[in-house]
């Protein structure tokens, strides 16, 4: 993977890019996040999965998922085409391979708003360039009023997704970083704040090496001056 450039940095020094993966149960946040994030910081790329559920009103294919057909999904699975897949709530996602590597090798930050089973199948696959953060609700309460307040899902599916919750939450545990949402602001602080401590790891800024090693150069010429 090519290292990119930290342009945040008034020296700019060479850095190796991340995958951040943030999950949650549905409603808690985590896409809201990832748009926040996406909006903000233009470094990141979005993984758009592909899926077989129906579209959303508010969603556009292409930005928000690629939607598409069980058989489709199949191929794309029986050819090994998606780095990643899962089955949630019924339906189908996936993350499709050829992009999310082209992606890399650019050097680019990749963020994937996935569930938990997507999360643990990319860490198998690049464990060194993962950084995961699970979204917590303050309370079951609350997280079905925002299901019932986002008015996108049947009164079926509002309780499946409820039900599915309380599997999603007990996978915290695999993750690297927990953030509780109860205010979205405060949250996305958070979230931002695990960032930029995970850009400034040492092992993902390969240009420190001659970085420093200029550093060292320049200290024997002060000193023979």
């Amino acid at each position: 993977m090519r290292p990119i450039l930290d342009t945040e940095s008034p020296i700019p020094i060479a850095r190796r890019g991340l995958m951040l993966v943030i999950s949650s149960p549905s409603g808690a946040g985590k896409s809201t996040i990832a748009r926040n994030l996406l909006e903000l910081d233009k470094r990141f790329s979005l993984s758009v999965s592909v899926t077989t559920r129906k579209r959303r009103a508010s969603e556009i294919d292409g930005v928000h998922y690629h939607f598409i057909g069980h058989e489709e999904f199949e191929r794309l699975r029986a050819g090994d085409a998606l780095l990643e897949w899962a089955e949630v709530h019924g339906n189908f996602y996936g993350t499709p391979r050829e992009a999310a590597e082209q992606a890399m090798r650019e050097g680019r930050d990749m963020l994937f708003d996935i569930d938990w089973q997507g999360a643990r199948q990319l860490v198998e696959q690049a464990k060194t360039d993962i950084v995961s953060i699970f979204i917590l609700p303050p309370s079951m309460e609350e997280l079905r009023a925002r299901l019932l307040r986002r008015a996108e899902d049947s009164g079926d599916t509002i309780a499946m997704r409820m039900k599915n919750a309380s599997v999603e939450i007990e996978r915290w545990r695999d993750y690297e970083y927990v953030v509780v949402n109860d205010d979205l602001d405060r949250a996305f602080s958070a979230v931002l704040s695990i960032v930029n401590a995970e850009r400034l790891r040492r092992d993902r800024r390969p240009g420190l090496f001659d970085f420093t090693a200029q550093l060292l150069e320049e200290a024997k010429t002060l000193q023979t001056s």
